[in-house]
C-alpha cells in the first residue's frame, strides 16, 4: 500500500459486529465489479467448446442451435436467454445440469422461464430416457403444473434437435448483448430491496 492510501474495507471480524459504514465499504469495493458475472457465465460457457461428450456437435454448438432456433421463431430475448445457458451445468454438475442453469438464471427470469429451464432435464427425457434403461415418461409427474406444456415445447421445438452438424446457428457474440440486459439488473434477490 503507498503511503497515505488508505484501504478501503470493513473493520469487522466477525459479523455481529459490523457496521453500516463496514456495508458501505463493501458495496463500493464492489461497485467496479458489477456486471462481471454475465463475463464469468459467458467464460464457462465456452468451455463447453469443443466437448461433445458423444454427440454430433459439442455442446456450446448445441446451446448456440437451441438459442438461435429460439430467437429465430421470435421468442423473446429472456427466454433467449435461457435457451442459451440452459445446459451450462452440463460438465460443472453433470448429474444435476438443469438445476445449475436455472439457479444461475433464478434471479433475472420470470418464474415460469426459470422452472422451465430447472425441469428441462426430465422433460428432454422424454426423447432419449427409454434407450438408457429409464422411464421417458418421468416429466407426468408434472402433468397439470401450469408450466408442463410450455416446457414441453421447449424441448420439443429447441433443445432435442439441436443436435445438427449443418445447422447454421448465430456466433455467441450476438447473444452477449441480450444476456447483459436480462442478466444486468436481478427481478428478485434476497439483497433487492423490497418497492416502496
Amino acid at each position: 500500500m503507498a503511503d497515505g492510501e488508505t484501504l478501503d474495507r470493513a473493520k469487522f471480524h466477525t459479523m455481529v459486529d459490523s457496521t453500516a459504514e463496514d456495508w458501505a465499504a463493501i458495496g463500493r469495493a464492489g461497485a467496479p465489479h458489477r456486471g462481471e458475472h454475465v463475463d464469468r457465465i459467458l467464460a464457462h460457457l465456452k468451455l463447453l467448446d469443443g466437448d461433445d461428450g458423444g454427440f454430433a456437435v459439442d455442446r456450446l454448438e448445441h446451446s448456440l442451435q437451441t438459442a438461435s432456433r429460439a430467437h429465430r421463431a421470435g421468442q423473446d430475448e429472456e427466454y433467449v436467454v435461457c435457451a442459451l445457458l440452459h445446459d451450462l451445468g452440463d460438465i460443472l454438475l453433470p448429474a444435476s445440469h438443469a438445476e445449475l442453469g436455472a439457479a444461475i438464471l433464478k434471479p433475472y427470469v420470470s418464474a415460469r422461464n426459470h422452472w422451465m429451464v430447472e425441469h428441462h432435464g426430465i422433460f428432454q427425457g422424454y426423447y432419449f430416457f427409454h434407450h438408457i434403461g429409464l422411464d421417458r415418461d418421468m416429466r407426468e409427474e408434472f402433468r397439470g403444473h401450469p408450466d408442463f406444456e410450455y416446457t414441453a415445447q421447449f424441448c420439443h421445438l429447441y433443445d432435442q434437435n439441436s443436435f445438427d452438424p449443418a445447422y447454421e446457428s448465430m456466433p455467441l457474440d450476438a447473444f452477449v448483448p441480450m444476456m447483459r440486459r436480462v442478466m444486468g439488473t436481478p427481478v428478485r434477490s434476497i439483497y433487492k430491496r423490497p418497492a416502496a
